[in-house]
């Protein structure tokens, strides 16, 4: 019999937590760099380079590779000749929470609490990132596993489920969902597949196959074992030859890795669930024996790539405070902006609070005639920071207040991730205004441009409240220019193409 202790599983959920949140796993590292050293677009591979940069530096710095640091997962594997020596009263789920608490408040790396309670009422936030979402299985031993895993909410928000027929091909349905996906999921990632059961087995397998380790090149040479590692085989290829690429702007990997874990079904099923893992992968394991606290050992600073990045002779540089319509209206999708000046931020419970004042009449507390707004929710600042990491959060989630905005408020131009929807681009080229993207999955490196920050209104909101920033030379991609172009369309148009030639080349 083994005495797990309560404060051990509370500690070692906490130390696991703060290391995922700056320390990449290294297999990512090793299969995004060798994606970003092939990558034949340049658009695409400055999108990788800028996570790989990032990267290396959270894990210089210990903060957190996502403002996004998602919504805690934990699987527990608890062995059947197990003791727990608990106070207090607390139970296995009140001490992980108690682990995502301390994790998510600790001050030397404050991490940003997204949960939100009465999810379709008040969404009040909890506050310190709890209740996590948890799971256990009872298995035959004398110790505790645990995997734990902070998923991002643009990645998750991607999750795509069906019930189909016993004969329909997973691959045919996979192939139809993964272009709807978009680029949200902050592509390159991984995709995780599950296959069989019930609804909700397919989607927890689909969740517990992102767990495990990069491995499809040592797959790709040992061949198929089986047929879920057939799948993983055939969805891997076919969805890079999509042409998606890197940030949804067209290129050769759109995914690092697939994996697959099925399940026996019913006769009549075939449940299938695809759940992405976005460039922010950040998971890892422990094993509590009860000899105390489950330590996770940093890796070393020289397996990451030293990648360096420079404006190029086609960057053009604009100033904030003085860019007008007609300026904009010069700018090309896909050509790369350093923006310097001041913006204003703002999400989506900002945006619902700005729409339903201009609905009553109202004026906002905020004048946004000719300004930027960044969806961005950033983390708070420690130390010497202005603002803590501030990468872009999915721009579609606005895309039903664009028009109201531009429309209303003489806004300019708007800053997130991923691509826009149709209505949102018709707004956009009806108002000569314009979109662009930043980096998801560099938000630490996008911080490193904001040199003051400051709430402007909603205060209330937290995260979400906006802010004024003040940035120099903030890196951002011409996603929707003024008269409706979209790299997001163009480019992986003519990324698909070239990769079906290369294919018939070879062939």
């Amino acid at each position: 019999m083994t005495l797990i202790r309560q404060d051990d599983l509370i500690n070692s959920v906490a130390d696991a937590l703060q290391f995922i949140s700056y320390y990449h796993p290294q297999d990512f590292i090793q299969a995004l760099h060798s994606a970003y050293e092939k990558e034949a677009n340049p658009a695409a591979k400055d999108a990788m380079a800028q996570i790989l940069i990032n990267s290396r530096m959270c894990a210089e710095g210990h903060r957190p590779i996502c403002q996004d640091t998602g919504i805690v997962t934990v699987k527990l594997k608890v062995g059947m000749k197990v003791q727990w020596q608990a106070e207090a009263g607390m139970g296995v789920s009140d001490m992980v929470n108690e682990g995502v608490r301390r994790a998510y408040q600790c001050a030397d790396n404050i991490l940003r609490a997204s949960i939100l309670a009465d999810p379709d009422g008040m969404r009040k936030n909890t506050g310190d990132n709890t209740p996590a979402v948890i799971h256990y299985e009872i298995v035959p031993g004398d110790t505790v596993e645990v995997h734990v895993a902070a998923k991002g909410g643009g990645s998750e928000a991607k999750s795509k489920f069906a019930m189909l027929n016993p004969s329909d091909s997973v691959v045919d349905w996979v192939l139809n969902m993964v272009p709807q996906m978009g680029a949200g999921w902050c592509p390159p990632g991984m995709l995780g597949i599950g296959v069989g059961g019930t609804a909700e087995k397919a989607m927890l397998l689909a969740k517990e196959s992102l767990l495990e380790p990069i491995d499809i090149q040592l797959l790709q040479q040992r061949g198929a074992n089986n047929r879920a590692e057939a799948l993983r085989l055939e969805i891997y290829e076919k969805v890079n030859r999509l042409g998606i690429g890197a940030q949804g702007l067209g290129g050769l990997t759109t995914v690092l890795d697939v994996k697959v874990k099925d399940y026996p079904t019913h006769a009549a099923n075939k449940a299938v669930a695809i759940i992405p893992n976005c460039a922010a992968t950040r998971h890892t394991h422990f094993t509590l024996t009860g000899n105390g606290v489950a330590s996770q050992k940093p890796p070393r600073l020289e397996d990451w790539p030293k990648i360096t990045r420079t404006a190029g002779a086609n960057t053009r540089r604009v100033n904030l405070n003085e860019v007008t319509r007609e300026e904009v209206q010069g700018w090309q999708p896909g050509e790369t902006l350093l923006l310097s000046g001041k913006m204003l931020t703002g999400r989506d419970a900002a945006h619902k609070k700005m729409i339903d004042i201009l609905a009553s009449g109202a004026s906002l507390p905020v004048d946004m005639t000719g300004r930027f707004i960044y969806y961005v929710g950033p983390v708070d600042p420690v130390g010497n920071e202005v603002v803590g990491p501030a990468g872009p959060t999915t721009a579609t989630r606005m895309d039903k207040f664009t028009r109201t905005m531009l429309e209303q408020t003489g806004l300019l131009g708007m800053i997130g991730k991923a691509e826009r929807g149709s209505a949102a681009i018709e707004a956009i080229r009806d108002n000569k205004a314009v979109y662009l993207m930043a980096v998801g999955g560099a938000a630490y490196l996008v911080a490193q441009a904001i040199k003051a920050a400051k709430v402007v209104a909603f205060a209330e909101l937290g995260m979400e409240a906006i802010y004024e920033f003040d940035v120099q030379d903030m890196p951002v991609t011409v996603a929707v220019d003024s008269q409706g172009e979209s790299i997001h369309n163009s480019g992986p148009k003519i990324w698909r193409a070239k990769i079906e030639e290369r294919s018939m080349q070879v062939q």
